[in-house]
């Protein structure tokens, strides 16, 4: 009687340290993909990054070759100038990417450099000597490539961002999620005119 009181013991201690290892295994299963899940948004960040850095890089270049046509609207450069440097002093962090008001501000500026170079490109209409200048045209192919990359690479950011919030909302990985501290990231959202690149073919 004894033995068999045992035996039952040693059997439910068994299927309770079965059940709070497997619950241990599941745990650290689902917290390490949060963290892969956290990665991939990050990296896709980078490269979004990457694509408004080369657009950056690529403007001081597009307006010197413009300020060489005397007559050009100044106006218009100044704007590009200006909306460049806004976007340079933005300070991005990843911390970015979880703060509502900080993303909406980052995207903000990039649309409004964005516009800015639009209009720098339509005015460029008006000057066929600037449209034919060999430089001035392999400065717009760069720009338009580059703009074209930006649509992309913000595309796969807001995929890599779905799969991310979906996964943390979900039971019962939302209860890491809050545990561990992996709050809902930000999706790039269409703003007027932001989500067609500026148009450089003339």
């Amino acid at each position: 009687m004894k033995n068999k009181g045992m035996m039952i013991g040693c059997a439910i201690g068994g299927v309770v340290l079965l059940a709070v290892g497997m619950l241990v295994f599941w745990g650290i299963s689902t917290y390490n993909n949060l963290v892969t899940l956290d990665q991939a948004v990050v990296q896709q960040w980078s490269q979004v990054e990457n694509q408004y850095q080369r657009r950056a890089d690529l403007i001081p270049n597009l307006v010197s070759t413009v300020k060489g046509y005397a007559d050009f609207e100044k106006e218009v450069l100044t704007r590009v100038t200006e909306a460049r440097a806004s976007v340079g002093k933005l300070n991005i962090t990843p911390e970015l990417l979880n703060d509502p008001q900080a993303f909406a501000k980052f995207q903000s500026l990039q649309g409004e450099l964005s516009s800015a170079l639009s209009r720098l490109l339509v005015t460029v209409e008006n000057y066929p000597q600037l449209k034919a200048n060999e430089n001035f045209l392999q400065l717009q192919a760069q720009l338009e490539g580059t703009e074209n990359r930006i649509s992309v690479e913000r595309r796969k950011f807001n995929e890599v961002v779905q799969q991310y919030n979906t996964t943390i909302k979900r039971f019962p990985a939302s209860m890491f999620a809050g545990m561990f501290g992996f709050g809902e990231k930000q999706y790039f959202k269409s703003i007027q005119g932001a989500d067609t690149p500026p148009k450089v073919e003339f």
